[in-house]
């Protein structure tokens, strides 16, 4: 009843979750959009009362003129809303579910003995460690060089080279599928408190001044401005770090880590090219598509390096005999997957549970390869693909 009670919080934590990152990655995507396409008004009235840039828009049957202020409008207005539960709430939930995936089950999730040999306490703390070091040491780099010239394309680099570094730490400590989740988590984390330690913090003191009828000064919007773009060259990193604990041969092999940061730096070139897009068209100007470009040459460069092997021809091997596949599940599989041990609502230890479930085994331990989890009972190829041609070959039980 405990593991079926944890299937269920697993369950809408990671809805909940899904959601406000959805409402929260739309709203940061839908900003950046409207930031860079906006035009200088035309309309003396709307010059007067400060505004920078508008953009006319149509959406849902009506139009839409959104306008921007720069640095701030002339009064408060009296209905102000606030873009930061998104990010609050999408990380609150993103923390609770690693908690119960990842903290929770530190034995089973996040270590990986043939990784490197720890407690789980000490695993746990460095885990945590790492979302909290990130923060520390990119908050650190935006200070020192972001306000220089060229600033933010030495921010950049430094960033990206610290993201390098982190993601070859974490292969090396953890299991691969936690490592690439830690890593995603890391660069979320960094977000959330892009908002909640400079976006918000930025916006209301441009309030407490205009309310004290002080000059409003520019800098809070600028340093605001900053880290908001930098949440958006995030966005697609993270995402693809927190797929991809669906997919074992991403993070199964040797240089998990490598492959880990071409994901997240083909997600960065895809999103700077339309973001560049949004501006380029407002300026008339050429979109720099070879961003994407690029960005999908990595993504074929992984594929192309992840392709498995070609196999012996099956004359070669041995048939892929029932009782065969029987000896790799008793020895691999029934360990979590007994009459006494029931994970996932899964039993092995009987020809007739093996037969019922042949289509999900080949999907996890063929496919997929995310079991046996985190590889604990030393599965090896040779039997991965005797369980494939098993199954392939009509998957027959005595």
């Amino acid at each position: 009843m405990d593991a079926y009670l944890l299937d269920w919080l697993n369950l809408l934590l990671r809805w909940a979750h899904v959601i406000v990152a959805i409402a929260w990655i739309g709203s940061s995507f839908y900003f950046v959009f409207l930031d860079n396409s906006l035009t200088p008004p035309t309309d003396p009235e709307l010059k007067a009362k400060g505004v920078d840039g508008e953009l006319w828009a149509v959406h849902g049957g009506g139009f839409y003129n959104p306008q921007k202020y720069f640095v701030a409008p002339k009064r408060i207005p009296e209905h102000l809303h606030w873009f930061y539960w998104e990010s609050y709430s999408t990380w609150l939930t993103g923390f609770a579910l690693f908690t119960v995936m990842y903290l929770w089950q530190a034995g089973s999730f996040l270590i990986d003995k043939s990784v490197h040999a720890w407690s789980p306490a000490a695993a746990i703390a460095a885990a945590l460690g790492f979302l909290v070091a990130f923060w520390l040491v990119y908050d650190v780099i935006c200070r020192v060089f972001g306000q220089r010239p060229n600033g933010e394309r030495i921010v950049g680099i430094a960033v990206a080279l610290f993201v390098v570094l982190a993601a070859w730490l974490a292969c090396q400590l953890f299991a691969g599928r936690a490592a690439f989740l830690l890593v995603g988590a890391m660069l979320a984390t960094a977000m959330s408190a892009n908002v909640a330690h400079w976006i918000i913090p930025g916006q209301r003191k441009v309030i407490a001044q205009m309310k004290a009828g002080e000059p409003v000064d520019p800098l809070h919007g600028q340093r605001a401005k900053q880290r908001s773009v930098h949440n958006t060259y995030f966005t697609l990193p993270v995402l693809v770090a927190m797929l991809s604990n669906h997919y074992g041969f991403l993070y199964g092999g040797r240089h998990n880590w490598l492959v880990l940061v071409l994901l997240m730096a083909a997600g960065a070139l895809i999103r700077h090219s339309f973001v560049a897009r949004h501006k380029a068209l407002v300026l008339g100007r050429r979109v720099p598509w070879e961003f994407a470009v690029a960005g999908c040459v990595a993504l074929i460069g992984v594929v192309i390096g992840l392709a498995p092997a070609s196999q012996p021809q099956a004359a070669a091997a041995p048939p892929a005999t029932f009782a065969r596949v029987r000896e790799v599940v008793t020895q691999r599989c029934v360990l979590c997957h007994s009459e006494q041990v029931v994970n996932k609502n899964v039993q092995l230890h009987t020809p007739a549970l093996i037969e019922k479930q042949a289509q999900a085994i080949y999907q996890q331990v063929v496919v997929q390869k995310t079991m046996p989890l985190n590889n604990a009972t030393q599965m090896t190829d040779a039997e991965r693909a005797l369980v494939g041609q098993w199954f392939l070959g009509g998957a027959k039980t005595p």
